[in-house]
């Protein structure tokens, strides 16, 4: 196929540097996706070789809680994964993660050691949820005394205040939280500040915030003040049940809210006696914040969600709430896919003895005075440097939900580690601009003629559903863990529906002698040999035209018929045909190996050694 004139074919899109480590890391969707930039085909291949301990490591390195996040992840990478692209369900990433957790053995002597002789700088780490956490395990192996400062007498967060143990027992939480803790991390426990000030003038080299967003939404409808004892902010009542202040809930429940929080809400109300539980939205379904699973979850244990449903009034009679009353909404959309709710002029009411109120979270920082040079945005958040963490004090940074508002722990534990390559820098007087550069190689994966070191050989299995406790004993206990994890055999399974996204066609221009050969064995047509053009043209002259303009294309420079070699790489399987099929060794199959760089050189030594 020729360009449509001469000129596109003269302009066209330049040759594809390969050299540059953004161009294949963006191949790899999922590790692309993951805020810490796990290796997730990297892990799922050694899952499938019964490496476990191995496994966990490469995700400890990265995400610190293997464990924790292989049952409570918002799986920013699943949407990703190419897998997803070809069948109904992507890999199941995350559960992957838990499989290395639960069958990793022995690890404690592959961990780095705090050593004995500390570098004489301190680090004060308010609030112990996953940022702060995340910052004193990159820190502490480089000899920071690290301080945790937190109000609650366990380290943990919301990890332990708002996860509810069906879905994260606490034997888990306890085990990666203590890891840390074992390192070296100095505890004040049951200190809560009420003066960031004071805290300044303890004398640390920095401090970092980790506190989350303790603060839960209200709202403030007719029937609020009236129905106060039966009405609850969600978090707030999670945390009451986590701590054993609360054990009992009426029997009719209502949950007001989409998110996760929600779910969490109305499947431990369940477990607390709750016999009619439902769930109300706002908004549309598909437009519901909770992840999809989340959902699905609370549904198969039988809660109903009610979308369309605006809260109007909290119904009192005789000093006591009997229900709820809702306005019907109706979402509307406009070009620019911007949603307005307009009620219908119906009206519904809902009884019920509770209400769980689960509409949002959001900071609170009376406690950080406005004169210490730490300036505020018009939201009152604190305002912080996107890619250093740190405030307008420059000994001062912030991360997780301290710094942004809600997010899932796996962009906590990214922040932290951002932080804590900025305090490091801080406390050396670097600038904090001068970051350190993140690893990543290119590796031949050749065997001999045709055989190829990783298992190409495609897998059309659907995904491996996660076996669950039986429903009947999981609702009467809420410390039965409901997901019981996949066991070897059935993660073998899971793991060979990767589709190695990591090993990547790599083209040599000079070896082609354009015989097609490759273009014709692709079972997925994303190998073209055409004339250039520019972009848009381009993709549209591809045998399966490339819509998906976020995923880059791999264009050669031009070959001796002035034509180049185009591949789509959002339509790739990574199955290595072209490359067993050219006779000439234009084509190889090489590992792309991407490590992010992190302030501690004896985390990032393990992927700098097991990687090469």
């Amino acid at each position: 196929m020729k360009p449509k004139d001469a000129t596109a074919a003269r302009r066209g899109v330049p040759p594809t540097d390969i050299s540059n480590p953004k161009y294949f890391h963006k191949v790899v969707d999922c590790q692309w996706a993951c805020p810490t930039h796990t290796p997730v085909p990297e892990y799922i291949r050694l899952i499938a070789q019964g490496r476990y301990g191995d496994a966990f490591m490469l995700n400890w390195e990265s995400n610190v809680f293997p464990g924790i996040l292989g049952r409570t992840c918002d799986r920013p990478c699943e949407p990703a994964c190419r897998r997803g692209r070809l069948d109904e369900k992507p890999v199941a990433i995350c559960r992957l993660k838990r499989v290395a957790a639960d069958y990793k053995g022995d690890i404690e002597g592959r961990l780095p050691k705090a050593p004995k002789r500390k570098n004489g700088k301190r680090v004060a780490l308010i609030g112990a949820g996953p940022a702060s956490l995340t910052v004193a395990r990159d820190l502490m192996p480089l000899g920071y005394r690290c301080v945790l400062i937190e109000k609650d007498a366990r380290a943990g967060g919301l990890m332990r205040s708002n996860i509810p143990p069906f879905r994260l027992p606490e034997t888990v939480l306890d085990e990666e939280v203590g890891r840390i803790i074992d390192m070296g991390l100095e505890t004040q426990f049951g200190r809560e500040v009420t003066s960031l000030k004071e805290v300044l003038d303890e004398g640390f080299d920095a401090v970092f915030i980790g506190t989350g967003a303790p603060r839960g939404k209200d709202l403030a409808v007719p029937g609020r003040e009236e129905g106060a004892a039966n009405i609850h902010i969600g978090i707030d009542w999670l945390t009451s049940v986590a701590f054993g202040h609360i054990d009992k809930i009426g029997k009719r429940v209502v949950v007001i809210g989409g998110g996760n929080t929600a779910m969490d809400c109305c499947r431990t109300a369940l477990r607390l006696g709750g016999k009619d539980v439902r769930v109300t939205v706002r908004s549309p379904r598909k437009d519901t914040k909770a992840s999809d699973w989340e959902i699905e979850d609370a549904e198969a244990e039988g809660v109903p969600i009610l979308d369309n449903h605006a809260p109007k009034e909290f119904i009192v009679e005789n000093g006591k709430l009997t229900g709820v009353r809702f306005a019907k909404m109706k979402a509307e959309y406009d070009n620019a896919a911007k949603r307005s709710l307009t009620p219908t002029g119906e009206e519904v009411v809902i009884a019920c003895d509770d209400v769980l109120m689960a509409i949002g979270q959001e900071n609170a920082f009376p406690w950080i005075e406005r004169d210490i040079g730490i300036s505020f945005n018009e939201w009152d958040m604190p305002v912080v440097d996107g890619e250093t963490m740190r405030s307008t004090r420059e000994n001062v940074f912030f991360g997780g939900d301290a710094a942004w508002g809600p997010e899932n722990i796996i962009w906590a534990v990214a922040h932290g580690h951002q932080a804590a390559v900025s305090i490091n820098l801080h406390c050396k007087g670097k600038p904090l601009d001068r970051r350190p550069l993140q690893g990543s190689s290119l590796m031949s994966q050749k065997m001999g003629i045709h055989e190829w070191s990783y298992d190409n050989e495609f897998s059309a299995d659907r995904r491996v559903p996660v076996p669950h406790a039986e429903q009947s004993k999981a609702l009467k206990n809420l410390k039965v863990e409901v997901e019981l994890g996949y066991d070897d055999r059935l993660a073998f399974q899971e793991a060979e529906r990767c589709l190695n996204c990591d090993v990547q066609t790599v083209f040599t221009r000079d070896l082609c002698i354009e015989c097609d050969a490759c273009m014709d064995v692709c079972p997925v047509d994303c190998i073209n040999f055409t004339f250039n053009g520019d972009e848009q043209d381009l993709r549209e002259r591809l045998r399966v035209p490339a819509h998906n303009a976020e995923q880059d294309l791999y264009v050669s420079a031009a070959l001796k018929t002035g034509r180049v070699m185009a591949k789509d790489e959002d339509l790739c399987l990574h199955c290595g045909l072209c490359a067993e099929r050219c006779p000439t060794g234009a084509w190889d199959m090489q590992k792309f190996t991407y490590v992010e760089a992190q302030a501690s050189p004896s985390c990032s030594a393990y992927s700098a050694t097991y990687l090469r």
